[in-house]
């Protein structure tokens, strides 16, 4: 998957976590945060916003869940891919090395 085929799926999480209800919002947080911490494993150092898309293309978000489960076993509601993944994907972004200030930077 390209980048730019992917980030409109991340944004889409982002804002459905900002928009979460309140009891529901801290469960979801602790979600995506666990989902960050399983990128930076997978990901390592430093990274490119081509090699997360491509990651998020190959892998999938199947095993999101797996991680969603045992961050909240008592919270369906936080096993949500849509919000909880597209919400650690985009903020994962942030630390690409060609990413800054809400877009890609072109490479020279």
């Amino acid at each position: 998957m390209r980048f730019n085929d992917a980030i409109g799926l991340w944004r889409e999480g982002e804002r459905r976590l900002a928009g979460a209800e309140p009891p529901e919002r801290p469960a979801l947080e602790r979600v995506t945060d666990e989902i960050v911490l399983e990128l930076r494993r997978r990901l390592g150092g430093s990274f490119t916003s081509e090699e997360l898309a491509e990651l998020y293309g190959r892998e999938g978000t199947d095993w999101c869940f797996d991680v969603a489960v045992r961050a909240a076993p008592g919270t369906p509601a936080a096993w949500d891919m849509t919000t909880v993944a597209g919400a650690a994907f985009a903020r994962y972004l942030r630390e690409a090395s060609d990413y800054g200030g809400g877009w890609q930077i072109a490479a020279e």
